[in-house]
């Protein structure tokens, strides 16, 4: 790590009127003595850092790391940061990867039992965050704060917050049968009911799109009025629909609750048997020609963490950012999650579904991407 490790953290000291952006010091003076000796010994010198720089600010960092290299005339080092919230920064292992990409070109093969990481982010009390322990338990190579390995002193207590998947219960409900997924021979509407980034669109993809279900979906069509049209349509050419990010609507009366027996994305709409084509009216279930409407409700078996009053913590869906190699998906901000949370109500069978198949969330991948999706996976928070 750099700043707080390899030189002094400049994170809450006030500066005064005449300080430079290209002012800095060592952490401690036996810092350029200990660099030296670790690169005698056969390893190479590679810092790896947060650095949240705008983008006027970016010329004087350069500048500053320049002045830093000059110090170090006998140590040779590799420099990665992370300017941007994305996969890159710690504890996310882009920039190790990216090191490993460097490295094999040059046909440099990374000993990970020999390889170390040391960084003053370690989630003692009284540090900031805990992403530089985080990172170097992502990338699977040992772990110093500074002080043990500048200063040779003894571990110190250390906690891990934020969400990571062994906090995960193993679901105890037995997987769905292919006779409890999809049907090609009848015609149904089925409304997919989860938090975002939950697997619906792979759970589509795997047992719907086969079967000749069409998918509506909000994030494609751009907007409810298109969705409810793109419904109906499927619908009355005798195709089976898929509403794959219907929306949980508060009950808070009978009309929201009569709404919600004919679907959760056509919010206030439903297609009933004495309307045209185009026309909508909050009709009752048992309206509908023939359609049968069923809700695939998927869920994991823990709780969002909740926000605290000074920052949002991290945002779950880099889990499915990292792991899905089939298409690139932007981040979904935090308030998206609670926001399901604040209005779900769990749908019930009275509401007039024909069935509610409850799907819970079990990983399946390959190898590589369950190591992947088993990291700390956060570009934000502790």
């Amino acid at each position: 790590d750099l700043d707080g490790t390899l030189i002094k953290s400049t994170i809450g000291v006030k500066k005064g009127p005449k300080a430079s952006p290209l002012d800095w010091a060592w952490w401690r003076d036996s810092i350029p003595k200990k660099l030296k000796e670790v690169l005698d010994a056969g390893y190479a010198v590679v810092i790896i850092s947060n650095q949240g720089i705008r983008s006027a600010q970016l010329d004087s960092w350069k500048k500053k790391i320049a002045l830093i290299a000059n110090a170090l005339p006998d140590v040779p080092f590799h420099l990665f940061a992370a300017t941007a919230k994305d996969g890159h920064r710690k504890p996310m292992p882009g920039m190790w990867r990216e090191v490993e990409d460097i490295f094999g070109k040059e046909g440099v093969q990374i000993d990970k039992e020999a390889s170390f990481y040391v960084g003053d982010a370690a989630g003692r009390p009284g540090d900031f965050a805990a992403t530089d322990r985080k990172f170097a338990l992502n990338v699977g190579i040992k772990f110093y704060t500074p002080e043990e390995y500048f200063l040779n002193l003894p571990s110190a207590s250390y906690e891990l917050q934020g969400f990571h998947v062994s906090s995960l219960k193993p679901s105890v409900h037995p997987p769905l049968s292919a006779a409890d997924i999809a049907s090609s021979s009848k015609r149904e509407l089925v409304l997919f009911v989860g938090l975002p980034c939950l697997g619906k669109s792979t759970f589509y993809r795997k047992h719907f799109a086969p079967a000749g279900y069409v998918r509506v979906n909000q994030d494609t069509l751009g907007s409810r009025p298109k969705c409810i049209k793109a419904a109906e349509e499927a619908l009355s050419q005798g195709k089976s629909c898929v509403i794959a990010d219907a929306e949980v609507l508060p009950r808070s009366g009978e009309e929201d609750k009569d709404t919600r027996k004919v679907g959760i994305l056509l919010s206030h709409s439903t297609i009933s048997s004495n309307t045209e084509p185009g026309a909508f009216s909050s009709r009752a279930l048992r309206s509908l020609r023939g359609i049968t409407i069923y809700i695939a409700h998927t869920f994991t078996t823990s709780r969002l963490p909740s926000p605290s009053a000074s920052a949002l913590p991290e945002t779950p869906c880099v889990l499915a950012l990292t792991v899905s190699s089939r298409q690139k998906r932007d981040f979904v901000p935090y308030m998206a999650f609670t926001g399901f949370s604040q209005n779900y109500e769990e749908p019930k069978i009275d509401e007039g579904f024909a069935s509610i198949q409850h799907v819970p969330w079990v990983f399946e991948g390959t190898e590589e991407e369950e190591k992947r999706w088993s990291m700390w996976l956060q570009i934000d928070g502790k």
